[in-house]
Formats: structure tokens, sequence, C-alpha cells
């Protein structure tokens, strides 16, 4: 339901708004790391005439080890792997803790703290986004129960961004769903306006292509994702040509205890 008479936003106010979403999210990915989760990822090929010619989808359960995120697939097309590939799944994560226990402490140190930076990369390009559009206020809308903020962005005529990776920002509008009382945001609606280049490949990504992402609120206490899908018309090497829409879906959060031990698979079999 939208609120037909919402109190107006200065442009101020929602740049501030977008700024405290950025630093929201930075609390949020350190809180990430204590919780493990099941990710469900459909992807769908489709033809000239935009029919699906192909769906593949792959479930995988998602968690922290020794400070890095990990995957482990665990059913394709929603049937569980075959005792053969469920095993060599098994291997992949025996194989990167292996690695992890043997680690250097100096080499663990550089690794943490490239993460670190990388984080804090992508809150400053969050925090330019505020500077990089012009806002709109539309109203205030309930999403699962809660009051949101609704704002469009367009981009800002004459912006120079200021980060390398920004300078892309002026091929994408968007409109976001902020939550009202605790200031992050719920969904984002995002709109390619223009072809975007990138990549040593050169990989553009087509006007009209869309994404959109959403979180929810768990334990009362962090916002994580809930659902990304994205409708791209991609062209890899000015070649090929992909048309995808991929929907992926996030469940099942709970607290990764660190009191959790991880058995190395010699050792499960020697207890059977």
């Amino acid at each position: 339901m939208q609120d037909p008479a919402p109190p107006a936003l200065s442009q101020e106010r929602m740049q501030e708004l977008v700024r405290q979403c950025a630093d929201n999210d930075l609390e949020n990915d350190k809180r990430q790391r204590d919780y493990a989760y099941t990710e469900r990822d459909v992807e769908r090929r489709l033809d000239a005439r935009r029919q699906v010619k192909s769906t593949e989808t792959k479930t995988y359960e998602v968690m922290e080890l020794y400070g890095e995120q990990v995957q482990k697939l665990v059913a394709k097309d929603d049937k569980p792997l075959s005792e053969k590939d469920a095993r060599k799944e098994e291997e992949k994560i025996e194989k990167l803790l292996e690695k992890r226990r043997n680690e250097s402490e100096q080499d663990r140190k550089k690794r943490l703290e490239k993460a670190e930076k990388d984080r804090e990369e992508d809150r400053k390009f969050a925090l330019e986004v505020a500077d990089a559009y012009t806002f709109r206020f539309v109203g205030i809308e309930a999403l699962e129960g809660r009051p949101t903020y609704v704002i469009d962005a367009d981009p800002r005529p004459g912006y120079e961004p200021h980060m390398k990776e920004a300078k892309i920002l002026p091929k994408f509008r968007f409109r976001v769903w902020i939550d009202r009382d605790e200031t992050q945001w719920k969904k984002l609606d995002i709109q390619c306006i223009d072809t975007v280049s990138y990549g040593l490949i050169l990989a553009r990504l087509h006007k009209g292509s869309r994404i959109t992402i959403e979180q929810t609120r768990v334990n009362n206490e962090i916002w994580l994702p809930k659902h990304v899908a994205i409708n791209a018309d991609l062209r890899v090497a000015l070649v090929k040509n992909f048309d995808i829409v991929l929907d992926n879906s996030y469940s099942n959060y709970k607290k990764f205890r660190s009191e959790t031990k991880i058995v190395p698979i010699g050792e499960v079999q020697q207890q059977r």
C-alpha cells in the first residue's frame, strides 16, 4: 500500500539515506560471516524470440571458513548430487580446509587484509552513488509489513566520477526501497539505460538489461540477501550474444557457530 500523501524528503536527506545504507551494508557484510545459508541459482537461456531454450538449476550450501566464503554444491536441477559428485564437493572443501590449516600467519594476514580492502572499496563505490544521482521521492510503501521510503534515482548530468569503477554509474537508473525504521535498503530495481563495456575480453551489457535485488531482516540483527533476478542481454568479444535470465534465492540462514567442528573426510570414514 502506498501513502497517498507522503511527506516530502529533500535531496540532501535522500543522499544521506543512501550514505547510511552504504555504511549499514558494510556492517551487514561483516555479520554475514557468522551465517551459513542455502543459495539456489536458476539460469535460463533465451532464444532470439526470448523463449526459454534451456534451464539449469544449482543449489549450494554456503558458509564462512577461515574468513573465506565457500560454496558447496548439493543439488543440480533440484535433485541431490550423485554419490560421486557429492564426494568431489566434499574433497573440494577438505582441500581448501587443508590449505588454510597450513597457511602461514603472514599469508593469512595478507589474504584477510585484501578482503577487508575490497569491502572498503565496495563501500566507497556505494557512497559515490549518493553524489552521482538526482533523487526523487516517490512515497512510502509497505514491504513485508515494514514501511519503506521509495526513491527514484537518475544519473546527475555532468557528474564526474571519482572512482574508476564508478564510471558505469551514468549508464544506470534505479528505484530503491529503504526501510524507514532501520535505514537499510530493502529492494533495488536497477535498469541499464546505455550499453556498458567492461573486461579484457570486451563484454557488453546492452541497454534494457535489468537487475532486481531484495534483502530480508534476519534474527532482528542483520539484513541479508533474499532474492536476485537478472534479465541480461550480453555480448562477449563482439561475437557471441547471450540472452540470460538469472533467478537466485537465499534461505535457511543459520548462525555458523565458531565451536562447530569441520570433520575431515578421512575421520568421517573412520567413525563409520
